[in-house]
């Protein structure tokens, strides 16, 4: 069967291998059956491990949904009766941590900083000293809005420093970008089966101290379906997803890690590197600047700003590289107009060399 590859430069759904697409053809199973439930077991684990989270103290809980749901999740069902939580908040997804608080009606502090920075962490600390109420804190790992990279290490530090749990949004870090939970000072994180272990949509799953979770049974239910504890109870009980789980989508999942632990942690790690090295290099060459400084970067979003041309119109640019085979995508900062481009996805710098060409193409059309 021959499939068309297309080059995703979008911060996800990534560029798939063809083996991890045909793993979802596979014949019909209901998703109650011992044998399926035995997958998602073995799923479970192997996520554990590419955090090198110790299963004697961790564990992972699959859900249903795209990277925001896990947001809602750990925010409505980790925060105890009469706490707050504290949101590092320096870029859309954090805002978006923020707008669930405020959906649920939950107690926090927005600690809200530049698109354009890190947060600063003298700050941080000021905060948890004069609110020893926060219970939790949150932040994301890496803000593919704009490509910055959090010091998630020294928040969790200070999370812990004060008795409160960390959680991090690692939806567009987690298998790119290593993470030790231990070293890393991370109770809690998070992604979504699209970003960085390169599967499809529709999987996503929380890696979390075992007992934190069985904690939050006490903590105010705010939630049904997206309750942290229920669903960690009902695969302990049954091996089984509370409600309908994706089933091709996780056969497609289960494919993708085997070629994670078959590339390696830091191979992979180099080749994403590798990728975005190819890109900056790229847009130099035709002219392009970025949006922000190299050393805050994640080295996994490149924010590029609108050149200053007057027949500039980002959505012809777009056109035209996606009828040649490449995905570009719009910026997130609201303050200044960017595009982004990417090296998530089973791509290597030899697509970037391709697509330059083609960008450089587009502009001069304009």
């Amino acid at each position: 069967m021959t499939i068309k590859r297309n080059v995703l430069l979008n911060p996800g759904p990534a560029t798939t291998t063809d083996t991890v697409k045909m793993a979802q053809v596979v014949p019909d199973i209901c998703p109650r059956e011992k044998e399926f439930a035995g997958l998602m077991h073995g799923l479970r684990a192997d996520l554990l491990k590419i955090v090198h989270a110790d299963p004697k103290d961790y564990t992972s809980v699959l859900f249903t949904g795209s990277g925001t749901i896990n947001i809602d999740i750990c925010l409505n069902s980790l925060l105890p009766e009469g706490k707050k939580a504290l949101i590092v908040n320096n870029g859309a997804y954090s805002s978006r941590a923020v707008e669930v608080c405020q959906y649920y009606h939950l107690p926090h502090i927005d600690l809200k900083s530049s698109v354009f920075e890190r947060p600063d962490l003298a700050l941080v600390e000021k905060t948890l000293q004069e609110n020893p109420d926060i219970a939790l804190v949150y932040t994301t790992h890496h803000e593919t809005g704009t490509g910055v990279l959090n010091p998630i290490r020294e928040i969790g530090a200070l999370a812990h420093k004060y008795g409160a749990i960390s959680v991090f949004d690692t939806t567009s870090s987690l298998a790119m970008i290593p993470i030790d939970v231990e070293k890393d000072n991370v109770d809690f994180c998070m992604a979504s089966a699209q970003k960085g272990i390169m599967a499809m949509s529709g999987l996503s799953f929380i890696i979390g101290r075992t007992e934190e979770i069985r904690k939050s049974k006490s903590y105010p239910t705010r939630s049904y379906y997206c309750n942290l504890y229920l669903q960690y109870e009902y695969f302990e009980k049954t091996g089984e997803m509370h409600f309908t789980p994706p089933v091709q989508t996780i056969y497609s999942a289960i494919q993708a890690l085997k070629e994670y632990f078959a590339e390696g942690e830091q191979a992979k790690w180099a080749r994403h590197l590798r990728v975005n090295r190819a890109i900056k290099e790229g847009i130099a060459s035709l002219g392009l600047k970025e949006a922000i400084r190299d050393e805050l970067q994640s080295g996994l979003v490149v924010s590029v700003l609108y050149p200053d041309m007057p027949n500039w119109d980002f959505e012809k640019v777009h056109d035209y590289c996606y009828e040649h085979g490449f995905t570009i995508y719009p910026g997130k900062i609201s303050t200044t107009n960017t595009f982004r481009l990417c090296s998530l996805g089973a791509i290597d710098e030899d697509d970037i060399h391709a697509f330059i060409p083609v960008l450089k193409a587009a502009i001069e059309r304009l």
